[in-house]
């Protein structure tokens, strides 16, 4: 089973992180440019790509750029309820993620790929394990204790949550992960009882 994650910038001037998880073992890369993450998954034809940026926008809204009141879409309500603490995609820099990550979305499922939304702060919430801001070193550790391998003290934090990203690709595959919002525009998130 191989599996993508993907930490993806606003930007293509700024990091990308890129994890192959390939069973347990992750190996990461920092990339920056849509033409230089398209190449990598062709090359490695995963089973699915689970993507760090909002993919779809909320219901009633045509554009990124739509001056309207909506702002939330039902899986950011979910996430809401739960208490876990996210960027709208409506603020300030969101604005470029989401249109950056739904037209990869786009080229990618064109292409035949499988393409998932992920969000690995809120994973590593549910997980129990700490978030980057705690400190890269025990985010690493929280990883370990989840038994994926290949963890290096080089990398990032674009490329550990990439890892993240990359396990929650692999536990929606063995159906140990949950849809917040709608089955085709939601957020995957472990279970729970995982």
């Amino acid at each position: 089973m191989h599996v993508v994650g993907i930490d993806l910038a606003g930007s293509e001037k700024r990091q990308t992180g890129f994890c192959i998880l390939d069973g347990m073992k992750a190996s990461t890369s920092v990339l920056y440019t849509d033409e230089e993450i398209i190449d990598k998954i062709e090359e490695v034809r995963p089973d699915i790509i689970a993507i760090d940026a909002p993919l779809s926008l909320p219901e009633g809204r045509k554009s990124i750029e739509d001056r309207t009141n909506v702002h939330l879409r039902e899986c950011d309500k979910e996430l809401l309820k739960r208490r876990i603490k996210f960027f709208p995609i409506t603020l300030g820099p969101m604005r470029k993620l989401t249109q950056r990550g739904i037209e990869l979305k786009k080229t990618l499922e064109n292409k035949g790929f499988r393409v998932i939304e992920v969000y690995p702060g809120g994973a590593q919430d549910v997980l129990k394990i700490p978030r980057k801001q705690r400190g890269l070193d025990k985010l690493k550790e929280g990883l370990k204790m989840l038994k994926i391998t290949g963890l290096t003290k080089e990398m990032n934090d674009h490329e550990l949550d990439a890892v993240t990203s990359a396990f929650v690709g692999k536990l929606f595959l063995e159906r140990k992960s949950e849809t917040l919002g709608d089955q085709k525009n939601g957020i995957v998130m472990p279970k729970i009882n995982n």
